[in-house]
């Protein structure tokens, strides 16, 4: 039940995005055809997540990497010049904050269990952070938006990220992965096998009916 009301706040989220840049754009779209009528070269998320739910292990370290990284990422949104998205900021900061505490816990919860549950909670851990970096990264419409007082840096939020990771991982009693080889393109439109496998569901009923009215 807590994991279905994370995703219907990250939905309630999109949703309000997607609507807002239609609104803005010089075409005649609607946030439903920014969601449902894409390509999967045209998605330029981080491939964090996209990665299946292998377990609950997997479910909770995906989820609390990218918790961590929402809660500094709408704390410095919350200064945007725009304001539909620094109120856009505001509001969800108080999700994402319950949700990195929720997470948080389960990971200290997952490390100080079980034998079982600290291996699995460990393994997931460990394949997931290669994916970590790529939160991160920066094109040169984000460093436009930095320059225009609209989007943040997103560099100086790496090492804060990392801080507050390991402060939980020791508290989990687990260990911080020292991956060299880390994945990198999401931001690009380069995505996991997993993507288009998300994307056909996703899109299944628009695609078959593609002029219903929902």
């Amino acid at each position: 039940m807590a994991i279905t009301n994370v995703a219907l706040d990250h939905i309630g989220l999109a949703e309000s995005m997607l609507n807002y840049v239609a609104s803005i754009s010089e075409k005649n779209i609607s946030g439903d055809d920014l969601a449902f009528k894409r390509p999967e070269q045209e998605y330029f998320n981080c491939q964090l997540v996209e990665q299946p739910n292998i377990d609950f292990a997997y479910v909770m370290a995906r989820q609390f990497f990218m918790d961590v990284f929402n809660v500094l990422f709408f704390t410095g949104l919350q200064s945007s010049k725009n304001e539909f998205l620094s109120g856009l900021a505001e509001k969800s900061l108080k999700e994402v904050t319950y949700h990195q505490r929720r997470s948080s816990e389960w990971m200290i919860r997952l490390g100080l269990g079980t034998e079982e549950s600290k291996d699995r909670i460990q393994k997931a851990t460990n394949n997931l952070w290669i994916y970590t970096d790529e939160l991160f990264e920066m094109d040169l419409i984000d460093l436009k938006m930095v320059d225009e007082g609209v989007g943040i840096h997103l560099a100086p939020l790496r090492q804060k990220w990392k801080s507050k990771v390991i402060e939980v991982l020791d508290r989990a009693n687990l260990g911080t992965p020292n991956h060299l080889y880390v994945i990198s393109g999401g931001r690009s439109g380069q995505h996991s096998e997993h993507m288009g496998h998300l994307l056909s569901e996703m899109q299944y009923l628009n695609s078959k009916y593609p002029d219903a009215d929902w």
